[in-house]
């Protein structure tokens, strides 16, 4: 059964008598066609108009919608001969960050994400998609080794932020962000990273600190979660469709102020609704922007990655 969003429900009203039409037709042959082509065709208008005039908070429900595809989809579609690779070699392995070496497209590469599961079971195994500081240092490993071999980075970024229970604390969370965000500042090999639902805080950073950062339309990234902006300024979480306009965190602000470098448009209605089509889109974004990165030599793109964060606080945007 497809999850509907609260401003999703007169669309869902109007695809359910079509789901009834169709059974009805199912069970007594007979004809409605008609009828439900045409049901269709409003809810298609409907769902049009809907997510042509999304607020920043609306997008942050559909950043965060149940069935988006996560990034263990996005690289079991795009990423072949993959073999994950566990553990931070100091403390444990944290399933909220997942890795490992594959080809994209014929070509090898090491490959990071943040996982926050499909189901109930799923969730509470991958933490939610929110890393413990043994996350961040299996993700600096990863990185250290993927400069090594000489093979391009390829993160999928889907976390409301780190972890930020009293044992992450304990074992130095703080610096782990730091060093994952350095590894990939200093990485002598090209770095893509995908904004591929919502993307928070430092959690998010330390997995994107990138030649190319790329944002699916309607995902979010953002220093703080609207819910957490409205409750320390207003001590009121209910404010947070004021802290999302504020914020300025979607996808289309990001880009105009220059902190992210391409948009990937997402199906009508989500990337929900056409996951295939959505990851398809993406794969051939990343092998555009790949293309001309792999021609450059180590010192190159790290110079040229250390001048394009350094001048988003010159620009003062941030």
């Amino acid at each position: 059964m497809r999850h509907f969003l609260d401003f999703e429900k007169p669309i869902a009203e109007l695809e359910g008598k079509i789901e009834e039409l169709r059974r009805t037709t199912d069970a007594g042959g007979i004809d409605v066609a008609e009828e439900v082509g045409r049901l269709h065709d409003k809810a298609q208008t409907l769902l049009k108009a809907t997510y042509a005039k999304l607020t920043p908070w609306q997008k942050a429900q559909v950043a965060r919608h149940p069935d988006r595809p996560h990034a263990k989809d996005y690289i079991e579609a795009l990423v072949t001969d993959f073999t994950p690779l566990a553990g931070d070699r100091a403390y444990a392995d944290d399933l909220a960050v997942v890795g490992g070496m594959g080809r994209f497209r014929g070509r090898a590469v090491m490959v990071l994400g943040t996982e926050r599961g499909h189901d109930t079971d799923s969730r509470v195994k991958h933490n939610f998609g929110m890393a413990r500081p043994e996350g961040y240092r299996k993700a600096r490993r990863l990185m250290d080794l993927a400069g090594r071999f000489g093979l391009p980075i390829l993160s999928f970024v889907d976390t409301a932020g780190a972890f930020p229970g009293i044992d992450a604390e304990a074992r130095g969370q703080a610096e782990a962000i730091a060093r994952s965000i350095e590894a990939g500042l200093e990485a002598p090999v090209p770095f893509i990273a995908t904004i591929i639902g919502e993307g928070g805080s430092g959690g998010a950073i330390a997995l994107a600190a990138a030649d190319r950062i790329v944002m699916l339309e309607h995902a979010i990234y953002s220093v703080i979660s609207p819910e957490g902006c409205a409750s320390i300024l207003w001590r009121d979480a209910a404010q947070a469709s004021t802290a999302a306009e504020a914020l300025k965190l979607t996808a289309d602000d990001l880009k105009r102020l220059n902190l992210v470098d391409a948009v990937v448009p997402e199906p009508l209605g989500g990337a929900h609704r056409d996951a295939e089509g959505t990851i398809a889109a993406l794969g051939d974004k990343i092998a555009e922007l790949l293309a001309p990165l792999v021609e450059l030599d180590g010192a190159t793109l790290r110079a040229r990655r250390r001048e394009k964060f350094l001048e988003m606080g010159r620009s003062g945007v941030i």
